[in-house]
């Protein structure tokens, strides 16, 4: 369109990632520096973030570019995939068949694939660019990945380049063991001023066939001021610039151009509202279940004053509901301990002795005891021949082979509680050697028989 007219073998503001059009500011020089870094030491994770449009796509490709024929590349750009997806993309990136595979399937194969390029002396890159939005499921298969090593080195290098709502996945909790692995991470600034001007006029320069067209610094300023110093929007403003030169033939850029440029790209919403390099919000969310709850009615955002004083008092009656509630259920657990322990009490009450219980019986009054006996002259035994011992022993019953348990003998009745006053007779011999064989006792009263 305009090239003949300024005199440029090409467009050197398009908007695709050319590393012939890279110009080395000191970010740029820097991050690139920290993904040589990363890959010549074999380190863990490196992450390298900007903002939209700052160069990382283009700074990845100059990477690429430098790389010699001993790694082999397996280069990610659609990250929309979940964790399985993901797998497939870098194996047939690598030039693998995952088809009618289980997931062990691909992880055996795809780690027999990365152990055969170690034997050769290969390394295996795996790049992610817009891991932004991964989720949070994908990121951990990412990690997975990475214990494929040996006991040397790792087998895979892995590199994630994103926005800067990137770092804000990374330091997610859940996410701990994959930040702890993170050895290189470095994050692209804007352009300033200088730098704006630098690198509008080195693309020119690298564009131009005979002598280079140049922007002055008024109009660089105003350039930056309104592109915030990110490199696509950059782009954007500065091609516009040279379209409406050509259409006014004016080879000069000056301030009137630019001003013009300007209004008009914003009149037609081509650069939209400024840009935040810091953003922190990402197409797909962290949890992929986010994905699938409706989003906000446009009607939302128009709310006047009334909605939002009704929703703020709605608001403080739920959490005065929410409190109650929480009182509520303290009270219960009160009441459920105070009778836990009043049945624990009751059994403990309810299993004592009974005994215990019973009032002490009345005072038993002492056995009788017989009197005490005076011996007399003629109580006093009498001498009985031997011939009739002998023959009493003849005549008598044999006693019993098994005695009688004393428990199990009669018991004579207690004679009634009084006294009397008797003399005891003496007894016969009969009796005497009756008593001695059997063992009977004696009575304590005996009849005058």
């Amino acid at each position: 369109m305009y090239e003949r007219f300024y005199r440029l073998r090409e467009r050197p503001f398009a908007l695709t990632p050319d590393p012939d059009y890279l110009y080395p500011s000191r970010v740029h020089r820097e991050a690139l520096n920290y993904l040589r870094y990363g890959i010549e030491s074999h380190a863990g994770f490196v992450v390298i973030t900007g903002a939209i449009g700052s160069g990382k796509t283009t700074l990845l490709q100059t990477m690429l570019r430098g790389l010699d024929n001993q790694t082999t590349v397996a280069r990610v750009m659609n990250t929309l995939l979940d964790p399985r997806e993901l797998i497939e993309a870098a194996m047939i990136d690598v030039g693998l068949d995952p088809d009618g595979k289980s997931k062990p399937a691909l992880l055996k194969t795809f780690g027999e694939f990365l152990v055969n390029e170690r034997l050769a002396g290969r390394l295996v890159l795996l790049v992610i660019d817009e891991a932004q939005n991964l989720t949070l499921p994908a990121l951990e298969e990412i990690r997975m990945l990475s214990n494929l090593e040996t006991e040397k080195s790792k087998l895979l290098q892995i590199i994630l380049i994103g926005q800067p709502d990137l770092r804000d996945k990374l330091d997610r909790p859940e996410l701990e063991q994959l930040r702890q692995r993170i050895t290189v991470s470095y994050h692209l600034e804007p352009l300033d001023a200088e730098e704006t001007a630098q690198y509008i006029n080195h693309r020119l320069a690298r564009a131009s066939i005979g002598a280079p067209i140049e922007f002055p610094r008024p109009v660089t300023d105003r350039i930056h001021a309104r592109s915030g110093g990110v490199p696509r929007l950059i782009n954007v403003i500065s091609d516009a610039t040279l379209v409406f030169g050509y259409g006014e033939e004016k080879y000069d850029v000056d301030a009137a151009l630019i001003e013009e440029v300007i209004a008009d790209l914003d009149a037609t919403g081509v650069l939209g509202p400024r840009s935040n390099p810091e953003r922190h919000e990402s197409v797909v969310p962290a949890d992929p279940n986010l994905m699938l709850r409706p989003t906000a009615s446009p009607v939302a955002a128009l709310r006047t004053a009334e909605d939002e004083s009704r929703a703020r008092a709605i608001a403080e009656r739920e959490k005065i509901v929410a409190q109650r509630e929480i009182d509520l259920a303290a009270r219960e657990r009160e009441v459920v301990e105070q009778r836990r322990v009043l049945a624990e009490q009751y059994r403990l009450l309810k299993s004592q002795p009974a005994v215990a219980a019973m009032p002490a019986p009345p005072p038993v009054a002492a056995p009788w005891q017989p009197a005490a006996q005076t011996v007399t002259p003629a109580s006093m035994p009498v001498a009985v021949p031997a011939a009739a011992v002998a023959a009493a022993t003849m005549h008598a019953p044999q006693p019993q082979s098994r005695p009688v348990p004393p428990a199990q003998r009669p018991v004579a009745p207690r004679p009634p509680a009084f006294k009397s006053i008797h003399v005891r007779r003496r007894p016969t011999m009969w009796r005497r050697i009756k008593d001695t064989l059997l063992g009977a006792a004696e009575p304590v009263l005996e009849d005058s028989l």
